[in-house]
């Protein structure tokens, strides 16, 4: 396992852990001793068992099935359970400030809730946050488990030639094709992609979440996704985790035009676009000569063809534009997957979701067509995308 992998395992393992040990020990304090004990260890041993499912899926068979869906599930019930910890913990905080400074002083608002009426509030708080991080998770879930809706987007593209008016693309992403997510999920998605009747299908990443000896029975219905220009794959930050090398030449035997900084010239009537792919933001860290490179990618593309480039991270857009492209489709956001996260994802990404306008181009974020980690989608449902491009009159 790469270095950087084993670093980052363990600071966010510890940084998880810590997280739970501090939710368990200011919680639940309006409970009798004995409930109050239960119910913090429940919170512990949850937040053990995403770590435990994340070793042993490095480990062997029993990284797939039930394991990893209970693991995972808890995973995401209690990071919803943290983020309204935090928020009731806040609120709290600022009331507290807000009574101590209408009554001039600590001395008079220490007194100014009985302590029996403070831990029936504190109970109440604390089953709140238990029974709504139960529900969103369930509801989640359910959402998580149905094939991706198709969402259509129609995108204006400044010099497009007419006869590529109307070209459909079709695009995948974020399939995390591994623990929870296997061979009937992946052939739902294909058939659904085929009966969309595209002119083009792209993959931007994410497909897998392990190694192709593990993987390639699940991965092998993509050999029956098809359409008249192409099949094209670019790698995500998950490729690498799993050896992103193997995957690539994996994926060319199932027929997949796997871009690693280059392009394709598709052509009607005489008429001709570019479809380009860049290697994931954070590529060279696991491969140096898969450093993402826009220009690269565009090497000898012919002057004046509107530009397509599919690039994993949203992070990647601005230069993709910036090397010519008109369109960048991305994933990796999956839109933050699920509340709340779906909120604070806006926090640290440029682009989230949905289609944006990125200097002389677009950037369209996909949600995502699968899920990693919680299976859950409340507020950020799964996607397969119909793109069709149309011919802008003006600046596009």
């Amino acid at each position: 396992m790469h270095a950087s992998l084993v670093l980052f395992g363990v600071v966010a393992t510890s940084v998880w852990l810590g997280l739970a040990y501090l939710v368990a020990r200011r919680s639940f304090a309006g409970f009798s001793p004995r409930m109050r004990r239960v119910l913090r260890a429940t919170v512990l041993a949850l937040a053990l068992m995403p770590v435990i499912t994340m070793v042993v899926g490095r480990l062997g068979p029993f990284g797939r099935g039930l394991l990893p869906m209970v693991g995972f599930f808890a995973m995401g019930l209690l990071s919803i359970h943290f983020v309204g910890f935090a928020v009731t913990r806040i609120a709290a905080l600022l009331v507290r400030w807000i009574v101590r400074w209408r009554s001039g002083s600590a001395a008079a608002s220490a007194g100014a809730v009985d302590p029996s009426r403070r831990a029936f509030l504190q109970r109440g708080v604390d089953a709140a946050l238990m029974g709504g991080a139960a529900t969103l998770s369930v509801a989640g879930y359910a959402e998580a488990m149905r094939l991706p809706r198709v969402v259509d987007v129609e995108v204006p593209i400044e010099g497009l030639p007419a006869a590529f008016d109307g070209y459909t693309i079709v695009q995948l992403t974020d399939v995390h094709v591994g623990p929870t997510i296997g061979r009937a999920y992946l052939e739902g998605l294909v058939a659904r992609c085929r009966g969309l009747a595209p002119d083009m299908v792209a993959v931007t990443g994410d497909l897998v979440d392990g190694f192709v000896p593990d993987l390639a029975p699940d991965v092998s219905p993509l050999a029956d996704l098809a359409a008249p220009d192409g099949v094209y794959f670019v790698t995500g930050n998950h490729e690498y985790y799993w050896d992103g090398r193997a995957w690539c030449a994996h994926l060319r035997t199932l027929g997949l035009t796997v871009l690693e900084n280059e392009h394709r010239v598709v052509e009607r009537n005489g008429a001709r676009i570019v479809v380009a792919g860049i290697c994931d933001h954070r590529a060279a860290r696991f491969v140096p000569e898969h450093a993402p490179d826009p220009a690269r990618a565009l090497a000898g593309a012919p002057s004046g063809a509107p530009v397509v480039m599919l690039a994993h991270q949203p992070r990647s857009a601005k230069a993709c534009i910036d090397a010519g492209a008109r369109l960048v489709l991305c994933g990796h956001t999956h839109g933050g997957q699920y509340f709340p996260m779906n909120l604070l994802v806006h926090l640290v990404q440029p682009f989230v979701a949905g289609l944006a306008r990125a200097s002389r181009g677009w950037v369209y974020v996909s949600r995502g067509s699968g899920y990693w980690g919680p299976p859950n989608r409340l507020g950020s449902p799964s996607e397969i995308t119909r793109i069709v491009l149309r011919a802008a009159e003006g600046p596009g």
